[in-house]
């Protein structure tokens, strides 16, 4: 290796924590990763232990500092989050007070109805683009505050989402969330630059207990020189979503992406115009870059390829995720079978917390195989539903760019374009995420002027599926769907 300096991307994900080391041309020079831990104390509770996250995220990036020849070698390092997932620490001690929520629990349901039937959901999605809906984090806090340790810390009491917790840990103190990941907590304004106090005492929050919010490529603070042996600058902090959208380089109006990872996320950007009527999709920020706020329209698929794990560890359906593609090849169709994946609800365009998964149409005939490619059919027919609301919010997709390890399924990808007629590209290297990250720690640190720069030089190659769509077929698919969805409201 060269003595070029490199940017260490941290990318705390729900499944697994990484660090990745980039060059400045966005060659990949190593990578570690590990798993976390999923704790499910009861039907739609999901929880991980925040020390773990911590001390994982740790170890890989000292795994790769020590790759890279050691810490003088790293210029920067950039924080990409799974979003709206909450933990609560003690400032005094820096100790984790409860198990973070994480995103995909749905605990605060019955909270989020309350809030609607008194007829807030309006307001809120006016001011913030978002739904009351329990995925966001706002109740969440709200929730843990009636925990004894959580309540009993007073003052000391931190809340923040992952790349909170991880900035804090790793600086010593700076407690900063950035706008991305703060734009999904139901406590800020799409355009606000602090936290919303009207929306902070509705949902029951101290915003004492909040970070200051920073943008997406400034630096917000050095690493405590016992971490990786000298002080680092931490120059980009941003969620995994919109890091994927950058790392796509979606930095038009009307350009789209969809992460398949363990949900999946579609973003369209929509430039500095911020989502008037967004219906029942999500407006966000996509990033904050030199005091430019460019916005997204999004929509949250929460079961994309965790119900590939769930088939493979639960059901026992799969030896290997990869097998799905296999199996879905080996028949011509999905034999009358459909899934609904609502193994935490459903997310966009839906929206109905309570729901939960079914597999409908089983026969004598059904085989594995009909099963695993109605699920994998399952991701395409949400798809089609919410290109379909993205057109009536007025941000139709032109063509759709995936990424996440679900998208290195060829046969899911080819699907997408089929059921959505449109050209899908997919680049040679599918994190993403991690690439947005390093792009914006790049433009943070002063190492590219801005992020048109940082695109043009660290972007790979991508391969483009063209959609070959049978009209027949399609329309027997989706109308299957429509029945499935009609079925369980």
């Amino acid at each position: 290796m060269s003595d070029e300096p490199l940017i260490l991307v941290l990318d705390e994900g729900t499944s697994s924590t990484r660090a990745i080391l980039y060059a400045f041309d966005g060659v990949v020079h190593g990578s570690c990763s590990r798993p976390l831990t999923q704790h499910y104390p009861a039907p739609g509770l999901v929880e991980h232990d925040a020390e773990e996250i911590w001390r994982e995220t740790l170890a890989c990036g000292r795994e790769m500092v020590a790759q890279a020849g050691g810490p003088r070698r790293i210029a920067a390092i950039g924080i990409t989050n799974q979003r709206e997932t909450v933990v609560a620490w003690d400032r005094r001690t820096g100790q984790s007070l409860h198990r973070a929520i994480v995103w995909q629990d749905r605990r605060t349901a019955d909270r989020c109805d309350a809030l609607r039937a008194a007829g807030h959901e309006a307001d809120v999605q006016r001011r913030t683009g978002l739904l009351l809906d329990p995925y966001f984090s706002g109740t969440k806090m709200a929730w843990l505050l009636g925990q004894e340790a959580v309540h009993g810390a007073g003052e000391a009491l931190a809340f923040g989402t992952v790349e909170s917790w991880l900035a804090w840990k790793l600086t010593g103190g700076e407690h900063v969330t950035d706008a991305t990941n703060a734009s999904r907590t139901m406590l800020m304004a799409l355009d606000g630059r602090e936290w919303d106090g009207d929306l902070a005492e509705m949902i029951g929050v101290p915003t004492a207990a909040l970070p200051r919010i920073v943008g997406n490529a400034e630096q917000v603070g050095v690493t405590s020189s016992e971490w990786f042996g000298a002080p680092i600058p931490i120059t980009a902090l941003v969620g995994d979503q919109q890091s994927a959208t950058i790392g796509q380089a979606c930095l038009g109006e009307g350009q789209t992406k969809l992460t398949l990872g363990t949900g999946a996320f579609v973003l369209t950007n929509l430039g500095q115009r911020k989502p008037e009527r967004p219906g029942r999709l999500l407006g966000t920020v996509l990033c904050d870059v030199g005091g430019v706020r460019q916005y997204a329209l999004e929509g949250s698929i929460f079961v994309a390829g965790s119900l590939i794990k769930w088939l493979r560890d639960d059901l026992k359906m799969l030896l290997s995720a990869g097998e799905s593609e296999q199996l879905a090849r080996s028949v011509p169709d999905n034999g009358g079978v459909f899934l609904l994946p609502a193994l935490s609800g459903l997310g966009a365009p839906y929206w109905r917390p309570h729901a939960t998964a079914v597999i409908a149409g089983l026969s004598f005939s059904t085989g594995r195989p009909h099963v695993i490619r109605a699920a994998l059919e399952a991701i395409s027919h949400q798809n089609v539903d919410l290109a379909t609301a993205f057109a009536e919010a007025g941000a139709p997709w032109a063509d759709l760019r995936i990424d996440g390890g679900m998208s290195a399924n060829d046969w899911l990808a080819q699907d997408l374009a089929d059921m959505l007629g449109l050209a899908v590209r997919r680049p040679a290297d599918v994190e993403t995420t991690a690439r947005g990250a390093a792009m914006l720690a790049a433009v943070g640190a002063g190492l590219h002027r801005d992020l048109e720069t940082a695109a043009a030089a660290m972007l790979p190659p991508s391969r483009s599926f063209e959609p070959h769509t049978d009209v027949a077929a399609r329309t027997r698919r989706l109308e299957g769907w429509s029945r499935l969805l009609a079925g369980t409201e």
